[in-house]
């Protein structure tokens, strides 16, 4: 019998709500598929790139995509790493009486199957984690954290080979 997955959204939160949404989604088993991390000078910030591989632009074109489907979501900024994907989705819904925009569950669904289709295998975790950026503070260091993410990487690896 399989264990019993960990419950990680919050029971009476609606999900629909304007507000930015902090996102990291797996590759499935981990995998390093989505994209390489190129970068040799640790002390030069400009000197990490992120060079995608084939699955890792039909990545960005899935979340280029997000407001192009869902009127009223952005996506604000992403980081595709060589194992997962960070973005944040911002709901921007205008109180007009009209039907409410899709939850964060539905959009982050239809993503994963957009990109799995388009790559022509499953590739996600199950799931996804969230985080609900509760203020300016708390957007703007996701925000850093985002941008470092891939120098962090470099900076990991470098220091892991001694």
């Amino acid at each position: 019998m399989l264990p019993k997955r960990k419950k990680i959204r919050l029971d009476e939160y609606d999900y629909s709500k304007n507000g930015c949404y902090f996102i990291t989604i797996c590759a499935k088993d981990k995998g390093n598929i989505f994209s390489c991390i190129i970068g040799n000078n640790l002390d030069d910030e400009n000197n990490v790139n992120i060079q995608l591989t084939q699955i890792g632009k039909i990545i960005k074109d899935g979340i280029e995509k997000i407001p192009v489907i869902y009127k009223g979501i952005q996506a604000d900024i992403y980081c595709i790493m060589p194992d997962h994907v960070h973005f944040i989705i911002e709901i921007l819904q205008e109180d007009k009486g009209e039907t409410t925009l899709p939850n964060i569950s539905t959009v982050i669904g239809c993503f994963k199957r957009y990109v799995s289709k388009n790559v022509g295998i499953p590739i996600w975790q199950k799931s996804f984690y969230e985080h609900i950026i509760r203020n300016e503070k708390d957007y703007y260091e996701i925000t850093g954290y985002i941008l470092r993410n891939p120098k962090a990487l470099i900076f990991k690896k470098y220091y892991n080979n001694y």
